[in-house]
């Protein structure tokens, strides 16, 4: 019975590449956003765009809205709710709703201009890959 460690693969070398087909340098799009580095670093973890994406389309949101609507754990919505609000894209709210403590946050001015600027740079992004 032959091994199973993939010894037999090495004796025979690594297996000839396929070529590939010449790839056509991107075109250069206006503005800031054809720069990869401009990326909003903070609004562009998946947890985080879709808290304000959510936001940007409700007036407010509580806590339990967030988790429920993101499917994502109390944790997660916890800690990137407060790396949103340090940046001052969203706002928070705590009070209670009789003995419930409630958690209300409302996207700011600057969290929608920084959100429409994010949403510029990836549509530049995208039509700089694309070639439109």
């Amino acid at each position: 019975m032959a091994k199973r460690d993939g010894s037999a693969a090495r004796a025979r070398g690594p297996a000839p590449r396929e070529k590939r087909e010449e790839r056509t340098p991107l075109k250069p799009v206006d503005g800031d956003a054809s720069m990869p580095i401009a990326l909003d670093r903070v609004i562009h973890e998946r947890v985080r765009l879709a808290i304000i994406s959510a936001l940007a389309v409700h007036d407010a949101l509580t806590f339990n809205e967030l988790k429920t609507l993101l499917e994502t754990s109390d944790g997660n919505v916890s800690v990137h709710a407060r790396k949103l609000e340090d940046a001052g894209y969203i706002s928070c709210k705590k009070g209670f709703d009789g003995r419930i403590p409630r958690t209300e946050y409302r996207l700011t001015a600057a969290g929608r201009r920084a959100l429409e600027q994010y949403l510029a740079h990836m549509e530049a992004l995208i039509k700089r890959v694309g070639g439109a």
